[in-house]
């Protein structure tokens, strides 16, 4: 049992259209352009996908995307192109709005990775001082120090928190509503947020679902946007996963108007979402963002692997929610810890179900790229509605794939 008494867990959500998400969608859009030509020019001899290494940050204003960072490729990427192509592609199309894809001014400032850093991720502190031969996966260091999490939880059938669940839910739907045009006065800039009671650990009842979203300046807007919500945003995901909601208190727009909205009113920066992109702030973060980072960056590579490890425990019946912490050493393969966390919930000894996770998952950062395919052009995908808890083809973390090797371990 998590816990013996009730209380109420809020977690938020944002749209695609949020000055944040613009920048991070951005940078991920410009990774993935790199992960694809380089994997054309592999098959050429002329390049190599996993000597590729990207860090790119986007900052975006009223009129302006600047960009920064550190790349080393053999591809050529049409930076302006790609940002345009990504901002018209959210719905950036207002000439008036102060943020259009046709008239921002681009500003790059990437730069190439430093040498030292290079050097550490390359030849790894293993091969560097190893007195024999080491295998491929011991060779690649991690491109940073820090400690990554993962959770999972029985509470949804995609083993997330519920709270965060629903909050993405809703901000999918806000931006589906406004593409397919049952709501043609939505703006692309909105945020959700769902406040669930539980009790003894479980959820039981929805208490608050809060909508803000940018709409056009059309007369009588404000006044039907409360109804228009509930009937096609919040009554179809909250029916969708058969959660009793009617009791819920519901604000939307508690401003009273959000006509200014994106970039132009409110400045963007890549990474700056890292609550929204995990957990909901219902398990911990070790402070790393994702997106603009290749996988040899464990911010996102062993923050993806952490996940896959918690979800397959949760998925074995060894517990009913688990914290996976790992924490790396730049330069050095081998994860310096790893801790198991179930909150009371599980049904073996947490050194049992640690030892296990050694045994079965390979954590070297070269491991974690192989086993889970993070070379692919995928990860623009992944910077919207949730890194995780989103059971895509792409996002090959939300397998559940080691169940039957976990539990014959324990």
């Amino acid at each position: 049992m998590v816990s013996e008494y009730d209380y109420i867990f809020t977690s938020e959500s944002v749209t695609e259209g949020h000055p944040d998400k613009v920048c991070d969608q951005i940078s991920d859009a410009i990774l993935d352009a790199i992960l694809l030509q380089e994997r054309t020019l592999e098959a050429t001899g002329e390049g190599s996908v996993a000597d590729a290494r990207v860090a790119c940050e986007t900052m975006a204003t009223e009129g302006q995307v600047f960009l920064a960072g550190e790349i080393r490729t053999s591809a050529y990427v049409d930076i302006d192109a790609t940002v345009r192509e990504v901002v018209q592609d959210i719905g950036y199309d207002d000439v008036n709005s102060g943020f259009h894809y046709r008239s921002i001014g681009i500003s790059n400032s990437i730069h190439a990775q430093s040498a030292d850093i290079a050097r550490g991720v390359d030849e790894s502190f293993e091969a560097q001082h190893a007195d024999g031969s080491i295998d491929q996966y011991e060779a690649l260091g991690a491109g940073d120090q820090g400690m990554m999490f993962g959770f999972a939880s029985n509470q949804t059938s995609t083993l997330m928190p519920l709270p965060i669940f629903l909050a993405h839910r809703l901000s999918e739907r806000l931006a589906l509503v406004r593409k397919d045009g049952t709501l043609a006065y939505l703006r692309p800039d909105g945020k959700t947020q769902v406040s669930v009671r539980y009790s003894e650990g479980r959820p039981v009842g929805i208490d608050t679902v809060l909508i803000s979203t940018q709409h056009a300046d059309v007369p009588g807007v404000e006044a039907e946007l409360k109804a228009q919500l509930i009937k096609h945003v919040i009554a179809p995901v909250m029916e969708a996963h058969e959660l009793d909601w009617q009791g819920a208190t519901v604000y939307v727009n508690p401003t009273g108007r959000f006509v200014a909205g994106g970039p132009a009113a409110d400045t963007g920066l890549t990474g700056r979402k890292i609550i929204v992109d995990t957990y909901g702030g219902y398990a911990r973060h070790g402070g790393g963002a994702f997106s603009g980072k290749d996988c040899t960056k464990v911010d996102r590579g062993a923050a993806d692997a952490a996940r896959w490890v918690a979800k397959n425990i949760v998925a074995a019946e060894l517990a009913e929610q688990v914290e996976i912490q790992l924490a790396y050493g730049i330069g050095i393969a081998e994860p310096l810890s790893l801790m198991v966390n179930c909150f009371g919930t599980n049904a073996v000894e947490e050194g049992r179900i640690a030892d296990a996770v050694q045994a079965v998952f390979d954590l070297r950062p070269a491991a974690i790229i192989r086993d889970l395919d993070l070379l692919r052009p995928i990860f623009r995908l992944t910077s919207n509605y949730g890194h995780f808890g989103r059971e895509l083809p792409e996002f090959t973390w939300e397998q559940i794939n080691r169940v039957g090797e976990l539990q014959a371990q324990v």
